[in-house]
């Protein structure tokens, strides 16, 4: 049998079929999962894997197969893994891939596949401009970096920030930080003094420390994701920086906890509402939900395992099974050109959707669809994920 992290794992709707018997015949829903289980990114991509796992096996009230496939945190292995999954595999919506570089790659095997993707990267480059013909098969789960730099840049500057620092990774996501945050930081008086990259495979990062130190900002900000996004901040702290250290939601995974130890004790980092969960005012839109599914989570995978990747796979099964339910009303049939293009139509027209981690209102216009309910602050406090604040 193929290793469930290599070939596919088909979660076989038939050992429920008894479950089943009441539901309408007509063919299953499959759905075509991509993520990182192994290479750089596969502290993200494991939470993910592990949230699809549990997925129920209906859609809409339909039967759903599931085909998992992971792509080592490479585009083209990518790129393959989705084409694969729309013609072998006939999948009826792609979701993943989960890290933006593989994400963007992803764009054109669905477009020509006419197959709509909900991808659990973060970028907003995945669905923007949506003016592209192509974009128009994308949706994605995570916060635009957009929503999650204005709480964070709101936050430094209600808490005496003057001068940051930048160092983001050298592609997509660290460039649509530096795009979003150096907007933000001039509309918020921010003074951005240094601005350095590094690779997600980089096993030092001495030279651009040095050169963000120099610079004496009053706080620097990692745009890193996983694991990687350690490195820096390590390097900050074996150097002396005495500064405050900003991370993006991208290091919401335990593994960053683990690998960071006392080096990342205080760093402030916005986030998505399911991280925070349990500490969130009894007010917050999302608490019940995301409660709701950490609960659920936790049991299977332990106290603390939650992560901001967990919580948007969680959130994707909801989307799918909200716009199942509605593409079934267009009488196609899983497995045709037709359902598929019912699938995309439901997911755009999806309205207040309540997830573990926001409020969706998609449109044509907005294939993300969160507002302010989609993000608060987060600090690591004792060796945790905790809340800080809204504001």
């Amino acid at each position: 049998m193929p290793h469930p992290l290599n070939r596919a794992t088909l979660l076989s709707a038939a050992l429920l079929l008894a479950s089943f018997a009441a539901l309408p015949a007509r063919a299953d829903i499959r759905v075509g999962i991509d993520v990182s289980t192994t290479g750089p990114a596969a502290s993200i991509g494991i939470p993910s894997k592990n949230t699809v796992m549990m997925w129920p096996q209906t859609l809409g009230g339909q039967r759903a197969q599931y085909v998992i496939l992971d792509d080592g945190s490479d585009p083209a292995a990518a790129v393959r893994n989705v084409r694969k999954l729309i013609s072998e595999e006939k999948v009826d919506v792609v979701v993943g891939p989960n890290i933006t570089p593989t994400a963007i790659a992803a764009l054109d095997a669905v477009a020509e596949g006419e197959t709509p993707m909900v991808a659990l990267a973060a970028s907003a480059a995945i669905i923007e401009p949506q003016s592209d013909p192509k974009r128009r098969w994308a949706f994605k789960m995570p916060q635009n970096d957009s929503h999650m730099a204005t709480v964070l840049t709101e936050y430094m500057s209600n808490h005496g920030i003057k001068t940051v620092g930048f160092i983001g990774f050298s592609d997509a996501y660290g460039e649509s930080w530096w795009r979003e945050f150096s907007k933000l930081a001039d509309v918020r008086k921010l003074k951005v003094v240094a601005n350095e990259r590094f690779s997600r495979t980089d096993t030092s990062v001495t030279g651009q420390v040095l050169k963000l130190m120099a610079a004496t900002p009053d706080a620097i900000l990692i745009a890193g994701a996983g694991t990687p996004s350690v490195l820096p901040q390590k390097t900050l702290a074996e150097r002396g920086y005495k500064g405050k250290v900003y991370q993006t939601h991208g290091i919401a995974t335990w593994d960053f906890l683990r690998v960071g130890g006392k080096d990342v004790e205080g760093t402030l980092f916005p986030t998505g509402p399911v991280v925070v969960a349990r500490q969130l005012p009894d007010g917050h839109p999302v608490k019940k939900v995301a409660l709701e599914f950490v609960t659920r989570y936790e049991a299977k995978y332990g106290v603390d395992s939650i992560t901001q990747f967990a919580g948007d796979a969680w959130g994707a099964w909801m989307l799918l099974d909200d716009a199942a339910r509605r593409a079934g009303k267009s009488g196609a049939q899983p497995g045709t050109r037709e359902f598929r293009h019912a699938m995309r139509d439901a997911l755009e027209t999806t309205t207040n959707l309540t997830i573990p981690n926001g409020v969706m209102n998609l449109s044509a216009k907005d294939h993300q669809g969160f507002d302010q309910r989609s993000r608060v602050m987060g600090v690591i406090r004792d060796g945790k994920f905790a809340y800080a604040s809204d504001k």
